[in-house]
């Protein structure tokens, strides 16, 4: 009798209302489900434009292949992360950040950003990031595996140092490396 009473009382509508669209802000922001999906993706190394993309193919030379010009190993920060990144220089001058090997969390809104911060170990990593310059190559592909990214010509990677597995929606590092 006692609960008939309190659901025709209106505030026990307004409360079971707020909270609902509470749960659904919240389920909206953090995803949970995430925690448990996996997006894996394995991109081919790159070659140049015009390049043939089987390796040992007639007419490929040595000078065809990618200059490696910067390489770092990724440490975890908000999330477990590990894996490599590769910073290519392809034969028709383009640059690509290559991710190899990469193993973190699945969460919302991610991207890799290239960031002239340096990376830090523990907490002290995980907001840094985007203190001073930083530059989005894209969303994250897949939370798993290989994948490539194009560096603009115009950036600048004097300065552009370290890259990020960047949550854009919570502003954390899920994990980085530096590139050296």
């Amino acid at each position: 009798m006692r609960i008939k009473a309190l659901l025709r009382h209106p505030v026990t509508w307004v409360v079971l209302g707020v909270g609902a669209v509470a749960l659904a802000v919240a389920l909206y922001l953090f995803q949970p489900w995430r925690l448990f999906t996996t997006v894996e993706v394995n991109e081919a190394a790159p070659v140049a434009a015009g390049a043939p993309s089987t390796s040992g193919a007639p007419g490929r030379s040595a000078a065809d292949a990618p200059r490696e010009l910067a390489t770092g190993t990724f440490i975890s920060h908000e999330h477990a992360t590990s894996g490599t990144a590769r910073l290519l220089e392809l034969a028709d001058g383009s640059r690509v950040l290559r991710i190899e090997d990469l193993d973190t969390s699945d969460g919302p809104d991610l991207r890799v950003w290239l960031s002239d911060q340096p990376v830090r170990k523990g907490r002290a990593g995980w907001f840094n990031l985007d203190d001073g310059k930083h530059l989005e190559l894209g969303e994250l592909k897949g939370n798993k595996g290989n994948a490539n990214y194009a560096v603009p010509a115009d950036a600048d990677l004097d300065t552009l140092k370290a890259v990020t597995i960047w949550c854009k929606r919570f502003s954390v590092s899920f994990g980085a490396a530096t590139l050296a």
